[in-house]
């Protein structure tokens, strides 16, 4: 099979535009674009790692703690303190929820949370968090006594 060279190709033609990979699940819209702190450290306003939220909670701040996966998951592991409303009920009870109230979301990996933390946002939340990776990430740096499924 022979191939020409396609000089308008954005990866290898004359002038390249595509020059580096980029952040997967940003691309697919999981979550929003990362920001660089002033210590070249990646962060996001929009995101709270496992340990940090651990940490909240053991300084004594009680964030809620939204699960957005579906029951059959949430009976098998849970953040101690957790409420869980499935993503798909979330555009039909977000007003079970407290605005003024400091809010972490998770799910599973991260993904779905992302799409709550997105959708509450959108309808006026200002104080919501993405549980970084998840429930996963949270058992492997938090509590790895819970299962994993």
């Amino acid at each position: 099979l022979k191939l020409r060279k396609d000089p308008e190709c954005p990866v290898c033609g004359t002038n390249p535009t595509v020059t580096k990979l980029i952040d997967y699940e940003q691309f697919c819209g999981i979550r929003p674009e990362p920001q660089t702190a002033a210590s070249g450290a990646t962060v996001s306003e929009w995101e709270i790692t496992p340990v940090e939220l651990k940490q909240k909670l053991d300084a004594g701040d009680k964030p809620f703690i939204l699960d957005v996966r579906e029951p059959n998951e949430y009976q098998i592991n849970k953040i101690p303190g957790s409420t869980l409303i499935p993503l798909g009920d979330l555009p039909r009870r977000y007003q079970e929820l407290d605005p003024d109230r400091e809010i972490v979301a998770h799910c599973k990996m991260g993904g779905r949370s992302a799409k709550a933390v997105e959708f509450l946002r959108s309808v006026g939340f200002k104080k919501i968090k993405n549980l970084r990776g998840g429930i996963l990430e949270w058992i492997d740096k938090v509590d790895p006594t819970q299962p994993k499924y």
